[in-house]
């Protein structure tokens, strides 16, 4: 196994795999392929902290991360991270790879400075690595809203100081769809359908935590 930071020539082998782990998982399709193509083309995007994670030589694995920030209450700025797609080929999950990759990139994170990771995700899929839902650290999207789906990690205790902060994406995650079409058609077509996980989906990307 190799984890090490993705190439120009993995692009569309790493494209093709998003594109199949992330089909119909939250919504009839995905876009998820084109958002992390659009990704590597934004300011915010930190090339040290995109990795692949390779198998006997095949690409199975793949994490992406942009700059974001967390503003206080007063005016206090903080510059954080966010990731995804965060992807590991279906055949290779529950294996322990996306924890190794996780794990990998957090500690290239730290080493460059960073202490916040901010995501939206399923909290099934992160509580487990130590995110914890936004309200644990007085982090809102705005006055008194803790989205069920917004999760942190601190890599240092301290990091957040006790303040209460409002979550600022990246401009990254406006995409811009109005290319998608040309974009997903010279990939493999696959017929849209419907999994039980799209309406966890769907409650967890509309739920809030209560005060």
């Amino acid at each position: 196994m190799i984890i090490r930071n993705e190439k120009t020539d993995d692009y569309r082998v790493v494209e093709e795999m998003i594109k199949k782990t992330f089909w119909n998982l939250s919504v009839p399709g995905c876009n998820e392929h084109y958002f992390a193509h659009l990704i590597r083309n934004s300011e915010d995007f930190i090339p040290e902290l995109d990795f692949v994670l390779e198998e006997d030589g095949k690409i199975i694995g793949h994490i992406i991360y942009v700059k974001a920030k967390l503003v206080a209450m007063d005016g206090t700025e903080k510059e954080i991270l966010s990731f995804g797609p965060f992807t590991i080929q279906p055949d290779y999950q529950r294996k322990g790879y996306g924890r190794k990759l996780l794990e990998h990139s957090l500690e290239a994170a730290r080493k460059l400075g960073f202490d916040t990771i901010a995501i939206w995700g399923n909290p099934e899929n992160y509580a487990c690595y130590g995110f914890k839902n936004c309200k644990r650290y007085n982090v809102c999207i705005d006055e008194d809203v803790y989205p069920v789906a917004l999760m942190v990690k601190v890599l240092d205790e301290d990091a957040l100081d006790g303040k209460m902060w409002k979550y600022v994406e990246s401009p990254a995650h406006e995409m811009d769809e109005s290319g998608f079409d040309e974009f997903d058609s010279s990939f493999e077509q696959m017929e849209e359908g419907y999994k039980y996980t799209q309406e966890l989906f769907y409650i967890y990307s509309r739920s809030n935590v209560l005060r």
